[in-house]
């Protein structure tokens, strides 16, 4: 696929500051070795872009680009200061989660440059919607506060959809966080060992931040997820993304 194709097929929004793609599973934004990614493609093509924020490779959905280097520096430092709001769906492994509830445990990196939770996992504990450690239980070693809030937005057999609004933006936070408290992301490489599911099911559904070259100054984006995102559920009827969009908005209240 050249940058022609990426720009045809995956573009969201676009003006003369930034781009926004609804990026497919299994292609990097940037910097990962020994593979193509976005910022290498576009710039074979002689486009220069700086990258506002990441998603992981087996993540699909919305990556920002700015264009312009003022813009980047202003969108950046909003996720800097946590005042970006970004939605997630996901569909993970088991059911039983509560209607709302928070991650709030830690990350820290372990053997081989892998992220984990900064405790044993028995140290995990949670107080009625909340997962937590206690300070006491923490690993010897620097640890990352790191915070997501979901919501449950529907069963499917032994399967739940999940909308989440990570607060923090922790390398693989969604997914280390779901997995450690025994409901990892369907298809993820590193925590789902059933290998029945080819892609990894968590997409960057939305985001917005404030964008003051605009008029209104907010740049406010939805990234759809594609047929093979909801392959686990069936059909996912399109009234199922206007729940899912009501209870990422309670989260934030």
């Amino acid at each position: 696929m050249d940058w022609q194709q990426v720009r045809e097929r995956y573009t969201v929004y676009a003006d003369d500051a930034v781009l926004a793609l609804n990026k497919p599973a299994g292609i990097s934004v940037t910097g990962e070795r020994h593979d193509t990614d976005l910022v290498e493609l576009a710039a074979a093509a002689g486009v220069q872009l700086y990258p506002v924020h990441r998603i992981d490779k087996v993540t699909s959905g919305l990556v920002l680009l700015a264009t312009d280097l003022a813009a980047h520096g202003a969108l950046t430092r909003q996720f800097n200061k946590q005042t970006a709001r970004k939605g997630y769906l996901a569909v993970v492994s088991g059911t039983g989660l509560p209607e709302r509830g928070e991650l709030d445990l830690p990350l820290s990196v372990g053997r081989k440059n892998r992220v984990r939770i900064a405790a044993p996992r028995e140290a995990i504990r949670r107080d009625g919607d909340r997962w937590f450690v206690d300070e006491a239980d923490l690993l010897p070693t620097k640890n990352y506060p790191s915070l997501t809030r979901f919501a449950t937005v529907a069963t499917y057999g032994e399967h739940t959809l999940l909308a989440l609004a990570p607060v923090t933006g922790r390398r693989h936070q969604i997914r280390v966080q779901l997995a450690w408290i025994g409901h990892p992301i369907l298809g993820d490489p590193l925590f789902d060992r059933s290998a029945t599911f080819p892609r990894t099911h968590l997409h960057s559904w939305r985001l917005r931040l404030d964008a003051d070259w605009l008029a209104p100054p907010v740049l406010d984006l939805t990234a759809t997820p594609c047929a093979d995102f909801s392959a686990p559920m069936g059909a996912a009827p399109a009234d199922l993304l206007d729940t899912a969009a009501e209870r990422l908005a309670a989260l934030s209240r």
